[in-house]
Order: C-alpha cells, then sequence, then structure tokens
C-alpha cells in the first residue's frame, strides 16, 4: 500500500500558537491524520544566532530566508530575557489537536538546549530535561505520549539508551530509510524507531535547483510506492508561509493514490517484522553539524 507517514515538528511558540491551528484546519479538510510533536517549556530559538558564524548555518538561513520563514521576533526569542513557556500559553491548543484525533509526540522542553547541548549533558542533566518536559505535556494533555522524537535529530546510543526507561512505544530520533530496532552496546531497544526517510523544506530550498515553484515536484519524485516514506514538516513552514504549497501536496499525493498517516499506524504494523539496526552521527545534506543516521547492522 502507498503510504506516507506525516510527521509534524512544533518548535516554537509562533508555530504553535499560528502554525498548529492552520494544520489542523488543512489536515480536517482532507480527513489526514498526523502525529505532532510538541515543544513545551521556553521559547529559546534566538539562541541559535550564535551560529551564524558557522558558514553552513549562515548559508541555510539565507537560502531559506528564515526570518521571512519563521517570522522576525524568532531573532530574539531567549535572547535578551527568558523566552515565553510554550506549553503554558498553549495548552488549549495542545488539546484541540488531541481531540482532533491526531496522534501527540513529545519533541522538547527547550527545543535550542536540546538540539544544541542535549548530547552534551550528564546522564542526569538528560533525564532531567525529558522528564521536565514530559510532565507538562502530559499535564496539558492527560496522558503520557506515545512517541518522542529528538530535535534537529541529534540523538546518540545514550540517549535511546536513556529514553528506553520511558514508556515511548516507539521514536523517530534519526533519518534513514526503514523503521528498526536499535541495538546500543550489543543490546537490542525495545522501542521502535521510526526514521525519517524525505528531507525537509528547509533542506531541499535553494539546493540543486529546487524553489517554492517545482518543491512539491522534487518531493513526489522521491516517494517510493513500494515502502514506506516519512515526511517531516514543521508547523513554522506548512503552517505559516509554505500553507497553500503543503495543501496542493497533499491533494496531489491522495489523488495518487497515497495514505496520509501518523507515525503510530506504521509502529502498529511493523512492530513484529522491523530488523535489527543501530544509529551513527554523520554529516546530513542541507543540515549543519551531525545527525543521527541510521545504519545497518
Amino acid at each position: 500500500m502507498k503510504t506516507i507517514a506525516l510527521r509534524i515538528d512544533v518548535d516554537t511558540y509562533r508555530g504553535t500558537g499560528r502554525g498548529v491551528p492552520a494544520l489542523c484546519r488543512i489536515l480536517a479538510a482532507r480527513g489526514v491524520k498526523g502525529t505532532f510533536y510538541f515543544s513545551v517549556g521556553p521559547d529559546n530559538m534566538g539562541r541559535h544566532l550564535w551560529r551564524l558564524l558557522k558558514p553552513s548555518f549562515l548559508w541555510k538561513m539565507l537560502r531559506t530566508d528564515a526570518a521571512g520563514l519563521y517570522g522576525p521576533e524568532i531573532i530574539l526569542m531567549g535572547t535578551a530575557w527568558p523566552g515565553p513557556k510554550i506549553g503554558k500559553r498553549f495548552g488549549s491548543v495542545i488539546r484541540a489537536v488531541k481531540e482532533a484525533g491526531h496522534e501527540i509526540g513529545f519533541h522538547a522542553w527547550d527545543h535550542h538546549k536540546a538540539q544544541a547541548r542535549l548530547m552534551a549533558m550528564t546522564t542526569g542533566a538528560m533525564v532531567q530535561e525529558i522528564e521536565q518536559g514530559l510532565a507538562v505535556l502530559t499535564g496539558i494533555t492527560g496522558e503520557l505520549p506515545a512517541t518522542s522524537a529528538a530535535p534537529g535529530w541529534r540523538a546518540n546510543d545514550r540517549l535511546l539508551e536513556i529514553k528506553s526507561n520511558f514508556p515511548f512505544r516507539y521514536n523517530s530520533d534519526c533519518r534513514g530509510n526503514h523503521p528498526f530496532y536499535p541495538v546500543v552496546n550489543g543490546k537490542k531497544l525495545e522501542q521502535l524507531q521510526i526514521p525519517v526517510t524525505l528531507p525537509t523544506y528547509d533542506e531541499a530550498l535553494g539546493r540543486d535547483g529546487v524553489s517554492d515553484r517545482n518543491y512539491n515536484d522534487f518531493q513526489i519524485s522521491l516517494l517510493k510506492p513500494d515502502a514506506l516514506n516519512v515526511l517531516t514538516i514543521h508547523a513554522e513552514a506548512e503552517g505559516g508561509r509554505c500553507s497553500a504549497m503543503f495543501e496542493e501536496y497533499l491533494d496531489r499525493v491522495l489523488k495518487l493514490g497515497y495514505r496520509v498517516v501518523p507515525l503510530g499506524v506504521i509502529a502498529e504494523e511493523v512492530r513484529d517484522s522491523a530488523p535489527e539496526g543501530r544509529i551513527e552521527l554523520c554529516g546530513f545534506p542541507g543540515r549543519e553539524g551531525e545527525l543521527a543516521v541510521q545504519k545497518e547492522l
């Protein structure tokens, strides 16, 4: 069956307040459900600006018009003062997503900190970061999320082991080709990994001739009818400036006969058949720094 698993990352205050309701309307109009991964703590994304000193990150910001895409306030969030707490302000938005029948996942407490520093933290600090965010998200929705996704696909074996002590049924922490059970230090972990298989908008735009005009053609050309396709969109992009483009994408793939489902549907379908694998940190096209990438054993 031709399938696209839809992952929606919600990284910022603006993305939660504006992008999420817009995406819910788009998906409802087409009878489509997805998995929303929420960041619920302070929005400190402005602290990423120091990375402009790195040429690869500066080029990404320029080719994607980041200020226009994410809003000019991203430059200030969490810099001169602590960022606003997303879950505290937009708990009703998150609850509405659950009530609409979408799957709720945990992304981060502080997205900036998780993406920039989580892998360098002590084990205790890692645990605290996850516990803090889970407590807030569970308080909003009334139940523990069944899934989590590491911000920016910044994950290592230690993080996977720590997550295995939390009640997640599956995670989406890496890039790759197919679902698998990670093996860490010779031990198979029981939490399935569902890697993202397709590039994101900010990875593709401005590279190899990809523009807003042909972005949907590019994405659709990458779909594999006989394999699982996992697409990540962002509430800040596809729920904002790129919303019309995303609507067109959905209409086209649905017309082509693809089913668009939450990642949890896939987790249940492959739970007994997924092979073992591992992750490795390495560079990734369109991204600055190293990401967790699926490797075969």
